[in-house]
């Protein structure tokens, strides 16, 4: 993503922040208990509201990010481990985590589909998969936008995809989706779901 980008992101999201997005994450991460592998942990944002996990692996690509989240690990509750790894070669064994969380994080993952593979063989059977995305939006008419800005907003927000149709692909990874919850008209979800290999 880039050095700008790692230093520009809190900054530029810190209304949505502090306002609705801390409520949406703590509501999800409640439910993250025991080992917890957590998709694209960037800056750490989630990091101080894990409450119920014994401990989070986390993995983030980029270093810049990785730095970033330094401070934010010392604010957490449980044990925090950052790996430099990609969602779609994850290095863990099968079966290896309770739970999952993925937020905000499969707008820029080059190859979702891989990735939902490797989150289902790396989690246990029956464990809970928790994401929170921003997806292609359900009127034609913002859909649309959302398609025309994509190429210059992915060239300028690090990779980050405005259209993608997140729910979709997690369906047909074979997740069984317990329950949706959806936000700014549709612009953000939140996908509880879980693994049932």
């Amino acid at each position: 993503m880039g050095k700008w980008f790692a230093a520009l992101y809190d900054g530029g999201m810190k209304g949505l922040e502090n306002g609705t997005f801390k409520g949406i994450r703590k509501s999800l991460l409640d439910r993250a208990t025991g080992r917890v592998l957590e998709i694209g942990s960037g800056s750490g944002i989630n990091f101080p509201l894990y409450s119920q996990a014994e401990r989070i692996d986390a993995i983030e690509p980029d270093t810049y990010m990785i730095d970033r989240a330094a401070r934010r690990i010392s604010q957490a509750e449980v044990p925090i481990h950052v790996h430099r790894q990609f969602a779609e070669r994850l290095e863990f064994a099968d079966n290896t985590f309770d739970a999952a969380v993925a937020t905000l994080v499969f707008c820029t993952i080059p190859d979702p589909e891989q990735a939902l593979k490797e989150i289902l063989r790396v989690s246990k059977p029956g464990a809970p998969l928790l994401f929170f995305e921003h997806v292609k939006m359900p009127q034609p008419a913002l859909a649309k936008m959302q398609e025309l800005l994509n190429p210059a907003w992915r060239k300028v927000c690090g990779g980050c995809n405005l259209n993608r149709n997140t729910v979709s692909k997690i369906e047909r990874a074979g997740i069984r989706i317990e329950k949706t919850e959806t936000y700014y008209k549709g612009l953000f979800v939140t996908i509880k779901g879980r693994n049932i290999k």
